[in-house]
């Protein structure tokens, strides 16, 4: 054989095991993760006879695609509600303008914790709008959201974060009272009122809790949760939205084994 025809064999062979390894799929039938698509948060404003919307966006949000991604659905599936009611009007012009606005706001922004805060409302009439209150807690070391069910590891921390929220939002309607100089069978049916509505909005039950933002130290350490209660969950409407905080040295306990690291004295 040739040196020539030797040379060119060994590097056909070359090439074709290159290609084979090229070809071969991931350990275990595993397939690379595809990065997520960007996706684009551009604020909003619109202004129609009809209807009006606002949404703004922060741009901490930005450099966290799957993030962004659950943002931006949040506002199109509150934009989408608006256009189907404007859509019911069949061209009849409202008494006011059906109305979105939607600000998501910035909260933390961090290596290990990505927060951010939807507040707004939507109105398609009535009275007034309907709150839009959400959170979201972004870990971008792990890839993931931080939902309120994975965070706290038994019944007894839900218990405890239960019994904590009851006390903080009895103490604030009972200040409130004093504050308005509320005395007599008047004060006596409100505080009835409104520790029911408390009573039922904070049962041990991690849909009650859903909402919540970290409270930062200066280390970059979870210090505090703030749980976040939308208007009617636990307050009428006319008071907003409210709000507990329970210290970390308080959760410990009862957080689940993959998230103390996050959290100061964890």
């Amino acid at each position: 054989m040739r040196p020539h025809r030797i040379v060119y064999i060994l590097v056909s062979c070359a090439v074709l095991a290159a290609c084979d390894r090229a070809t071969t799929p991931a350990p275990d039938g595993q397939t690379p993760a595809a990065p997520a698509p960007v996706v684009a948060l551009q604020d909003v404003v619109e202004t129609r006879p009809d209807y009006i919307v606002g949404i703004s966006y922060p741009k901490s949000a930005a450099g966290h695609p799957l993030l962004a991604q659950a943002l931006k659905a949040y506002a199109d599936a509150a934009r989408g509600d608006l256009m189907k009611a404007v859509a019911g009007l069949q061209g009849q012009k409202p008494t006011a303008p059906y109305d979105l606005s939607l600000q998501f706001t910035g909260l933390v922004d961090t290596p290990q914790v990505v927060a951010v805060a939807a507040d707004g409302s939507s109105y398609t009439g009535g009275a007034h709008g309907n709150p839009l209150v959400a959170r979201f807690v972004w870990l971008p070391q792990r890839q993931s959201m931080l939902k309120a069910n994975q965070l706290i590891a038994d019944a007894a921390g839900w218990q405890a974060i239960s019994d904590t929220s009851r006390e903080q939002l009895m103490t604030a309607l009972s200040q409130r009272l004093d504050a308005d100089e509320v005395e007599g069978a008047d004060r006596a049916q409100q505080l009835e009122n409104g520790s029911r509505m408390i009573d039922d909005g904070t049962k041990p039950d991690p849909a009650n809790f859903a909402q919540f933002e970290p409270v930062m130290n200066a280390e970059g350490q979870i210090r505090a949760i703030r749980f976040v209660f939308p208007p009617y969950q636990v307050a009428p409407y006319v008071e907003g939205t409210r709000t507990v905080e329970i210290p970390a040295r308080a959760l410990l306990p009862h957080l689940a084994a993959d998230y103390r690291k996050l959290f100061q004295g964890g």
